[in-house]
């Protein structure tokens, strides 16, 4: 009998250990996550959303009603509140709560307006007219034009705006058409936890590029470069366009 009381006993000291185990790893997980978002615990967020660039002030592209469901989960993951707000009623600053801007600056007042403020050194080609440098991106001293449906380029970005690590951050989605929007925000999805390792609380800027979206989708996307340094410099004149090989 002591014999099996022991066992018992045994059992449920390794069962209580391994539920700690997890339940520490999972928490642990979670705070990273957290911290990485800006998201503690029952904290609020907004999303920043644009307009159809075909539409009224108040339509919003379908692939970017996508993209802000992937921002939603996120968020909900972390235990955190999301409000959303329109590009041009968000006039407010940034710091303590974080923010979530999604589309280009020619379709979201609040994404200029970043970009002129934290981003000074990538510049976006904004003139409606046809023409191969339409919609390109310049990063420095390199262009990038999009070829619709085969090559697309999108930023994404965690800013803090040098206001110090606790500050909670501003994280930019600014692609070239609504479907590179919701490519980065399905690739931050996927690699958060990887770039946490990397940057931590610090902030970054990635240049990706989506491949042959019209029979992918968002799905397939690639890491350009890292491209911090540069976009938070201004941009020098171009030299250097990039465009997929025919």
């Amino acid at each position: 009998m002591r014999n099996v009381v022991i066992g018992v006993v045994v059992v449920a000291i390794a069962i209580a250990a391994g539920w700690y185990a997890r339940t520490y790893l999972w928490r642990r997980k979670l705070r990273r996550k957290q911290a990485f978002f800006g998201l503690p615990q029952n904290s609020e967020s907004l999303l920043v959303v644009n307009r159809d660039a075909g539409g009224p002030d108040l339509m919003i592209s379908r692939n970017d009603v996508f993209a802000l469901l992937e921002l939603s989960a996120l968020i909900k993951d972390c235990g955190a509140h999301a409000q959303l707000i329109t590009h041009d009623s968000a006039q407010q600053g940034f710091g303590e709560r974080t923010e979530f801007c999604v589309g280009g600056p020619s379709s979201n007042r609040r994404m200029a307006a970043h970009m002129h403020s934290l981003l000074p050194g990538v510049r976006v080609n904004t003139e409606p007219d046809p023409g191969p440098d339409r919609g390109a991106f310049q990063i420095g001293s390199e262009r990038y034009r999009m070829e619709p449906g085969i090559t697309e380029y999108v930023v994404l970005a965690r800013l803090t705006a040098g206001q110090g690590r606790e500050a909670r951050p501003v994280f930019l989605f600014c692609g070239q058409r609504a479907i590179t929007n919701q490519a980065a925000t399905r690739y931050l999805a996927k690699h958060h936890e990887r770039l946490t390792r990397k940057y931590g609380g610090n902030s970054f800027v990635l240049l990706l590029k989506v491949v042959n979206s019209q029979a992918y989708g968002p799905d397939v996307v690639e890491l350009v470069a890292d491209v911090t340094r540069a976009a938070q410099e201004q941009a020098p004149a171009p030299k250097n366009s990039h465009r997929a090989k025919q």
